[in-house]
């Protein structure tokens, strides 16, 4: 019975196109299917039906207000409620009409915009993404939008994301007639998002000021046990925990969020939520709204949900890899090799542009997952490297091989997998590994891009593979339109870019000085990453594509550098107040206990040596911590009275401030490994990581 009543929940809160299909006429329905069909701009007659049946459908479901939801550069969702109901005389009627479905006017000068917009220059405009399902939660009516500016520039994430996809299929309805395929007239960019997080009890959670501003533990000595037994990774779900997840599959699949997998993963108090893939903006909608829940059944549950990146040194941190696919109108997965992939026009084409993209725009690719929390995630713990690179597997090695030489190579047959146990069968081994130290990695029929952090949106990422599969697809017709053979443009683009190629392990030294040897590039943190920006390649080949122009480019270089600073601001003076309210008293007490009980020893004629060692080794590290103290203070001092610009700052808070925050906190820890724990002011890693 509950399961039933699980499969009759799906979507229920979701105004999905099976809904609009029940409540609206047959024609407003078609009229409203060919407009997304031929991309044309949906009739305010249509509109104004459309809203009517999604505000009845709402208020059936318990909405009394609407929101535009959007996603604004902060890197958040945004939304203003507004309630149907609206006074006429003497009574109240409820209204929404067409014209406010399809069009918002929230403050554009209050959220990032890179000069964009100034303070006196306010109106900016939301505009309806009919492609992604509207949803009632919490008694709104939530409609999925478009921001931008009053001027046109976009001020957020989707619109690039959804010039992107216009882009890709621009540059596929080109290129396929070309190669034989001339029903194909648009492709669609689909991702499954795979996201992981942290779980700690909301007791000790409030006890850290550091992960309430900065969601982030800036101090925390390691626990004597972390993740080196290896006994989470799809260890056991404690009860508590399997509680929370079973509430929030429940709460994914009421707004049709199609929630397949969830277990532990390899770091103590580590999970992950993987969806079955969708169309890419229907994702990202989707994967903010799994993150919004997440946090808030958690709290249901005494728990806290951590979405950072790298909530704890020392152990795994947390991505969302991004499994990414395109489809065609006719059905074709172009990422699927098929039975024989060496005549499988579609797919080498494909992975021709794919090879030659990410060799050509590994800046881009690499600058698209730039943030402060990723950049303690990238090359350690199992996170990918940040040199970007493609792992394609021994089957497409031999097949780009065979490309590239020109010499056919036998293919071997699929083996069969033996466990060596008579009763158990053999079954069909996979063409290939898997490499976790790969950023981006062939996995069967789709590339996974393991770059992603778990707080990001998948827009960015997306936006910049859709832009690069495009320019390369665009310059694969363009040589086949001068007369080149398919032949010859597929061996071109591969051989020419095969460096980006790399199979063995990212994360060793070797293969960062063989990555330098080939001139890829090797981005460390945020800032070095957000140059590219500046590129001329890059502006000309995004603008010309129409993904983004060179002014919403500039903008968005000044507004990830001063989110880049602001954050690392942020974490800086929470280390400080810590560190000067907390911690330095507590410590400077346990050692005026330390030195009480030395003279008490010493007054009693024992023997005090060991004793006096341990205390002078307190002191020297107490003294080290303030003037570590003081530095960090005067360095954020500087850096937030510097008149520099935009970069120089943004170099000031990572070189000055992220080092000098390193530094104390490496002091720090080591107090905290010396200190009696009930000295200690702050619940520790064990607390965190073992405490539900």
């Amino acid at each position: 019975m509950e399961l039933n009543q699980l499969i009759d929940d799906y979507g229920s809160n979701a105004f999905t196109d099976e809904v609009m299909k029940e409540r609206i006429p047959k024609s407003i329905y078609k009229a409203f299917h060919e407009s997304l069909e031929k991309g044309e701009e949906l009739s305010k007659e249509c509109a104004t039906v459309i809203a009517n049946a999604m505000k009845i459908w709402a208020i059936e479901h318990g909405a009394t207000h609407f929101t535009h939801w959007f996603t604004p550069m902060t890197g958040l969702t945004a939304e203003k409620h507004d309630a149907f109901l609206e006074p006429d005389g003497t009574r109240a009627v409820l209204e929404f009409s067409g014209k406010t479905l399809r069009k918002g006017e929230p403050d554009a000068s209050s959220f990032p915009s890179g000069g964009l917009r100034a303070t006196f220059e306010a109106r900016g405009y939301t505009a309806w993404d009919c492609t992604s399902p509207a949803f009632v939660k919490d008694g709104t009516l939530y409609i999925p939008t478009l921001f931008c500016s009053y001027t046109g520039e976009a001020l957020d994430k989707k619109t690039p994301l959804l010039r992107s996809c216009d882009a890709l299929s621009h540059a596929a309805k080109r290129l396929m007639p070309l190669i034989g395929e001339p029903d194909v007239t648009s492709i669609t960019a689909s991702v499954g998002a795979e996201q992981e997080y942290f779980l700690v009890d909301d007791r000790y959670y409030q006890q850290r000021m550091d992960l309430k501003l900065a969601g982030r533990t800036l101090f925390g000595a390691m626990a004597p046990k972390g993740q080196e037994l290896e006994d989470h990774y799809f260890g056991s779900i404690k009860r508590k925990v399997a509680a929370f997840m079973a509430d929030l599959d429940r709460e994914l699949w009421k707004y049709g969020i199609p929630s397949k997998t969830k277990h532990n993963e390899v770091a103590p108090a580590q999970h992950e939520v993987a969806c079955v893939y969708s169309k890419v903006n229907i994702t990202t909608d989707n994967n903010h709204l799994l993150m919004t829940l997440a946090q808030d059944i958690a709290k249901k549950h005494g728990l806290r949900c951590l979405l950072h990146e790298k909530p704890f040194a020392g152990i795994n941190g947390s991505g969302k890899h991004n499994n990414w696919s395109v489809m065609t109108n006719t059905g074709i997965n172009l990422f699927n090799p098929g039975k024989n992939p060496r005549e499988n026009k579609p797919f080498l084409v494909a992975l021709a542009c794919t090879i030659k993209g990410v060799d050509e725009y590994a800046e881009l690719l690499r600058m698209s997952v730039a943030t402060a929390g990723n950049d303690h995630r990238l090359g350690a713990n199992e996170a990918p490297p940040a040199i970007i690179s493609m792992f394609l597997g021994k089957t497409l090695d031999n097949l780009v091989d065979m490309i590239v030489t020109g010499e056919d190579t036998k293919e071997k047959e699929k083996e069969r997998f033996s466990t060596g146990v008579e009763v158990v069968p053999t079954f069909s081994k996979d063409n290939t590994d898997r490499n976790r130290t790969s950023p981006f990695a062939f996995t069967g029929n789709k590339f996974e891009f393991r770059a992603v952090g778990s707080s990001q949106s998948v827009a960015g990422p997306n936006t910049i593979l859709n832009a690069i599969l495009a320019q390369e697809m665009i310059e694969m017709a363009e040589e086949l339109e001068k007369g080149k053979t398919f032949d010859e443009v597929v061996r071109e683009f591969i051989s020419e870019h095969q460096r980006i190629i790399f199979n063995g392990d990212g994360y060793s030294v070797e293969w960062e000085e063989e990555a330098a040897r080939k001139g890829l590039p090797n981005n460390k943190n945020t800032v070095d990453a957000l140059r590219c920006l500046k590129n001329e390649k890059f502006i000309q080949m995004l603008d010309r594509l129409g993904v983004y122009s060179r002014t919403e480019l500039d903008s968005r270089y000044d507004i990830l550098l001063e989110n880049y600073s602001k954050t690392i601001q942020v974490e800086g003076l929470t280390a400080l107040k810590m560190a000067k309210t907390q911690i330095y008293p507590a410590v400077c007490g346990y050692l005026a206990k330390k030195a009480s009980e030395l003279t008490k020893m010493q007054d009693a004629g024992l023997d005090s040596t060991f004793m006096k060692e341990e205390t002078n080794q307190l002191t020297a590290l107490v003294k080290e911590m303030k003037e570590k103290m003081d530095t960090l203070e005067e360095n954020i001092k500087i850096a937030q009275d510097s008149d520099l610009d935009v970069l120089d700052i943004a170099m000031m808070w990572r070189d000055d401030v992220l080092e000098t925050m390193q530094s104390l906190r490496e002091t720090v820890d080591t107090l905290e490994n010396i200190t009696d724990s009930s000295c200690w002011p702050m619940p520790t890693y064990v607390d965190l990581l073992f405490g539900i």
